[in-house]
């Protein structure tokens, strides 16, 4: 069994795979000065709740955004499921060329989600992945890695409008089903909702035009299908693509002797 876990600024996505199938998954919220223990002894409740015996774990995989949680992540791995992970960018790449300017300087998870998207839908391809960032990865022509797009999450976007306009209150992300709210409730969550479709909408736009072929779109993160769902640009939702990539790349490393 493989136990991929993806470490995102919000959450931490754990998902236990036996062959291509996850036989569960699980999220716990991402903090900074969390314990090994705290993490471990979470992480073990889950596999008791579903009946699952840790033991049979042969390998752990890790992406990371968040590098301070990392010390206290790998010990939890270590001390309760006696397994030293291997780290995605660290001591494991990902099998895909990568043309940024400056390779090292993009995301793991950036990287993970290409090669996912790839590997399941060919190229070239945009990958739209919603969460506490929002961004638009790019495989080009050749199957390589290009680079793409970053712009605030609706979430943090949400928190600087109450942050810093006093009278404006902290809202849900809805959709209010119109677009001339009738109260600052409404007129938020309007302009939150059609202002993102409207990015996203320009932003595939420009990239399919830069690219010079139509490529195509897959969905994922937390706020694809709240945002974006409705807008018929998806070609799929792949709310695990992150966790999937971990799987394929676990067996091309092991296809190839790495692991």
């Amino acid at each position: 069994m493989l136990l991929a876990i993806d470490v995102g600024n919000t959450n931490i996505q754990f998902a236990l795979y036996e062959g291509a199938q996850a036989a569960m998954s699980f999220r716990l919220s991402t903090r900074r000065d969390a314990t090994s223990d705290e993490i471990g002894l979470a992480a073990r409740n889950f596999f008791h709740i579903h009946g699952i015996d840790p033991s049979g774990i042969e390998e752990i995989l890790i992406v990371s955004v968040v590098p301070p949680i990392m010390h206290a992540l790998t010990r939890a791995m270590q001390g309760y499921f006696g397994r030293t992970p291997h780290v995605i960018g660290e001591d494991l790449q990902v099998p895909i060329e990568n043309c940024y300017g400056h390779p090292k300087e993009v995301g793991a998870d950036r990287l993970v989600g290409a090669y996912a998207g790839k590997q399941r839908f060919g190229y070239p391809l945009i990958v739209v992945d919603m969460g506490t960032a929002t961004t638009f990865d790019t495989v080009g022509l050749r199957g390589e890695y290009l680079g793409g797009a970053i712009f605030p999450g609706v979430k943090l976007s949400l928190e600087a409008l109450s942050a810093h306009a006093s009278k404006l209150p902290r809202v849900e992300i809805a959709d209010p089903g119109v677009v001339i709210g009738r109260t600052t409730i409404e007129s938020i969550q309007s302009g939150v909702l059609h202002g993102y479709q409207g990015a996203v909408l320009h932003i595939l736009e420009s990239i399919q035009r830069e690219l010079g072929a139509k490529a195509r779109v897959i969905g994922t993160g937390g706020l694809a299908n709240t945002i974006a769902g409705g807008l018929g640009i998806f070609e799929s939702m792949q709310p695990m693509l992150i966790l999937d990539g971990l799987r394929m790349i676990y067996e091309d490393a092991r296809a190839n002797g790495i692991l």
